[in-house]
């Protein structure tokens, strides 16, 4: 009976959109939150359990989640947006068809990065860029994450398709027991156990073995209206699986070129904070990368909850239901932006010392940094939102470019010719000044998509 009543009743037809974000809002802000309190909890279990090294070892690593992190909300958001437009039509069939076909080409993807992982853990940890003294930590821990990747993938993509389903309750469970698991193997296996950094691995695996089977459980035993569908193997039917992967791939591919181009801003700035202000420069933007999920996760949690939204209005055809999502969605951007913007510009301190003891060089350059860094949470917020919004209505070339300008094109410049203009200031304001420029082709691009 508890399970029965956790099912949510939504109807992306007919209820009022602010009713229906709303709905979607909270589960999957919570769910957000969640991964947000994980980050923080994990680097703190390892730091104080596992020593710098292993931090140092997690962070050759970040880039390999942040890719297939980008895989799995590829086929997330590509699947939903597809199977969004069909339900939309009332095609269930046809849906449900290609959310099974989502699924399928994110695990077959992960399986296939792990096996390539596995196959030589030493030299994928020097591709990104490990010495030689880390090379055995981090290939410890790519091992577990290489074993969990597909279970993790199903994660990620499930749950965007549990909340197409009309389900964002249970597409935030999965998110938060996987992050209570986590933290508490966390402790298990670091303090207790003694495992260190590898024992934080099979943690991770682990809780993300959990959610994914989760994902799982859901479509084959609670599904509303998407459900699994068995894919025939004739010639024919494995055409047009591989013609609606190519256009899953296509609509959810700038979802994942903003993950990886969150990982180029972060290692730009490495290159140009440690030129200028050494170590103790790197330390202090770190800080500020630690606030940079906390950004993207707000602003993903309203892309995330309007997307079926947006998606079903736009392949119903139904412009008034469009443009009251559009005008919500940007109304919740700008709040969300300048209230972060605020609370990061006047808690500078504070948020530093979450990180760092007040003792540290880095400290001074952080709380001098931040509030420049500040400005540009707005901005990043207002082009999130905006490029997802896009992205639903099946612009992906827009929202491609868009997604390049911000994470590639502008942020590499900025963080060059900003400090040698500007000095110390110029490298704070790199991001955000590529974010501001961004902002302005976004709004030109929402114009054009309002014509």
């Amino acid at each position: 009976m508890a399970l029965k009543d956790n099912r949510d009743a939504i109807d992306f037809a007919n209820e009022p959109i602010g009713q229906l974000f709303r709905q979607m809002l909270v589960p999957t802000l919570v769910g957000m939150l969640s991964i947000v309190i994980l980050n923080l909890t994990d680097g703190a279990f390892i730091g104080h359990g596992a020593g710098a090294d292993s931090l140092a070892a997690i962070n050759i690593a970040a880039p390999i989640f942040n890719i297939l992190s980008g895989i799995g909300i590829m086929f997330g958001i590509g699947g939903s947006i597809v199977a969004s437009i069909h339900l939309s039509k009332g095609e269930k069939k046809a849906a449900s068809i290609n959310i099974t076909q989502a699924m399928i080409g994110g695990v077959g993807l992960a399986v296939l990065s792990s096996v390539l992982m596995l196959s030589n853990l030493e030299g994928t940890c020097r591709l990104f860029g490990s010495s030689e003294a880390l090379v055995p930590l981090a290939a410890g821990y790519l091992k577990w994450i290489s074993i969990g990747a597909p279970l993790m993938l199903l994660h990620m993509a499930g749950g965007f398709l549990i909340r197409l389903d009309g389900s964002p309750r249970f597409a935030m469970a999965t998110s938060i027991v996987g992050t209570a698991l986590n933290i508490f193997l966390d402790w298990l296996f670091i303090f207790p156990c003694r495992l260190g950094l590898e024992g934080a691995a099979m943690a991770t695996c682990i809780s993300f073995c959990i959610a994914g089977l989760m994902v799982l459980y859901y479509f084959i035993f609670r599904p509303k209206t998407l459900r699994l569908y068995r894919l025939r193997m004739t010639l024919k039917s494995m055409r047009l699986t591989l013609r609606n992967l190519g256009y899953q791939i296509k609509m959810g591919f700038p979802a994942m070129l903003g993950e990886i181009a969150v990982s180029g801003a972060v290692i730009a700035g490495n290159y140009i904070f440690v030129k200028y202000l050494g170590e103790a420069g790197v330390a202090a933007y770190s800080v500020a990368c630690y606030c940079f999920p906390v950004i993207f996760m707000m602003a993903n949690a309203i892309v995330e909850s309007a997307q079926p939204i947006v998606s079903f209005a736009h392949g119903a055809g139904n412009g008034q239901r469009l443009r009251e999502s559009r005008s919500l969605m940007i109304r919740w951007a700008l709040g969300t932006g300048v209230s972060g913007s605020i609370l990061m510009h006047f808690c500078a301190p504070l948020v530093t010392m979450l990180f760092m003891d007040k003792a540290e060089p880095a400290f001074a350059i952080s709380i001098d940094g931040l509030p420049y860094f500040s400005l540009g949470v707005l901005f990043i917020t207002f082009n999130v939102v905006a490029i997802g919004y896009i992205q639903s209505i099946e612009q992906s070339a827009r929202a491609t470019v868009l997604t390049l300008l911000r994470g590639f094109v502008l942020v590499i410049p900025c963080f060059i010719l900003l400090p040698k203009w500007m000095g110390v200031p110029g490298i704070w304001l790199a991001i955000p000044v590529a974010e501001m420029l961004t902002s302005v082709a976004t709004v030109l691009s929402l114009c054009r998509a309002a014509e």
